[in-house]
């Protein structure tokens, strides 16, 4: 595959949605539960936090987006987690286990150090032992567990709480 890593842009949104609502109508890779519209999400990428990280993963040979990860500030409300973000990596459901992962990390940990982030942060469903295994192989530490911290379909999901220092 010829992957391309670049910042998102407001004509990503259907590419992104496109990975993001399988993966969420699944529901059992993520504690997001409601599917989301190409109207919204061209909102929340126009909208981002101007300090935080968004990249996609394109196959540059189809030219269609496989991948995509954020890092949005832990806070706005004090300047003393300025140095802290929270990650999300989603791969399409179709394109796991080709590097993908691996490739928006190595960018993203680039850029995140280049924005002044030292630390990032994530929750991880205590269920989905694959992305907490990609976590770990990109130098993720587990710190611990929020106990009953989702609630889906009537069911108590924990969650793993992770972090990784610049």
């Amino acid at each position: 595959m010829n992957l391309i890593i670049r910042e998102v842009q407001a004509r990503d949104a259907e590419g992104i949605i496109n990975i993001l609502n399988p993966i969420i109508e699944a529901g059992i890779y993520t504690a997001i539960t409601n599917t989301i519209s190409i109207e919204a999400e061209r909102e929340f990428i126009l909208n981002f936090n101007k300090r935080g990280i968004f990249h996609v993963a394109v196959d540059n040979s189809k030219q269609e987006i496989v991948g995509f990860q954020n890092v949005e500030p832990f806070a706005d409300y004090t300047n003393a987690f300025d140095h802290v973000g929270i990650i999300g990596t989603f791969v399409s459901l179709s394109h796991r286990r080709q590097g993908i992962a691996k490739n928006l990390f190595s960018a993203t940990f680039d850029a995140c150090r280049s924005s002044g982030y030292e630390k990032i942060f994530a929750y991880v469903r205590a269920d989905n032992r694959v992305a907490l295994s990609t976590y770990l192989n990109q130098g993720f530490s587990i710190i611990g567990t929020a106990r009953k911290h989702a609630k889906i379909n009537g069911f108590y999901i924990d969650e793993i709480m992770i972090e990784r220092f610049l």
